[in-house]
């Protein structure tokens, strides 16, 4: 079974295969972010679920050869393989992928083991969704008032606050954020635009949000 729609301007082309709560969640923001998505599963409930929002939906096994070449898994951007419970199946398909030529091969794990076996065998990046998604909780709800949180490199992330009420009203230069707690104020949100930070006659608003960039334990400190 197939099921097909068309999709206009398509950053990349995406191929899912495994329809769990990750596979499903991330063929459905990649279609949000107006990409080309095609997902594999062998439940035909699961493709019957997700088929009305993303671009191709198929049933098929894809520990069969055949089924993956009938793919044309070389015309891919990216192909995830989002199946972890079936750790041999997991293995055989990233290594199927690339013996037939999909450039980029990302695939899901859940322990360290697996994804050394997967690097191994030709996997090009391996992702943890659980564990990401642990730490990113955490950092979170480790800055007080915290309400996005993206890390940037080991140690330094941009963090998304609402306004102190002790800074509204005043400036970036009054407040001298940089030098009090090493934090760089580098844009404000409202009403979901954001707008770069530069003077520092910024003065700060009720009811917005800021971008701040800075070590986590620095901007906990900022925010306590």
């Amino acid at each position: 079974m197939t099921t097909e729609r068309c999709v206009i301007g398509m950053a990349a082309t995406f191929l899912v295969i495994g329809l769990g709560r990750f596979g499903t969640n991330l063929a459905l923001r990649l279609m949000d972010s107006g990409n080309e998505v095609m997902v594999i599963d062998n439940s035909e409930e699961s493709i019957n679920h997700i088929a009305p929002y993303v671009t191709q939906a198929k049933i098929g096994d894809c520990m069969d050869e055949e089924v993956l070449r009938s793919l044309g898994v070389d015309s891919f951007d990216f192909c995830f393989v989002c199946i972890s419970e079936n750790f041999q199946s997991s293995l055989e398909i990233t290594s199927l992928l690339k013996e037939l030529g999909a450039p980029m091969v990302v695939a899901k794990a859940d322990r360290d083991l697996h994804a050394r076996l997967l690097l191994k065998i030709g996997a090009d990046e391996v992702v943890f969704p659980e564990r990401d998604m642990a730490q990113r909780t955490a950092m979170r709800f480790s800055v007080n008032g915290a309400l996005e949180y993206i890390e940037l490199a080991p140690g330094y992330a941009i963090f998304e606050l609402a306004v102190p009420e002790a800074w509204v009203g005043k400036t970036l230069m009054e407040l001298d954020i940089r030098n009090r707690w090493n934090v760089n104020v580098i844009g404000c949100k409202e009403d979901g635009a954001i707008r770069p930070v530069t003077a520092a006659n910024h003065a700060f608003q009720e009811g917005t949000h800021i971008l701040v960039a800075g070590r986590p334990d620095d901007v906990s400190k900022m925010t306590k």
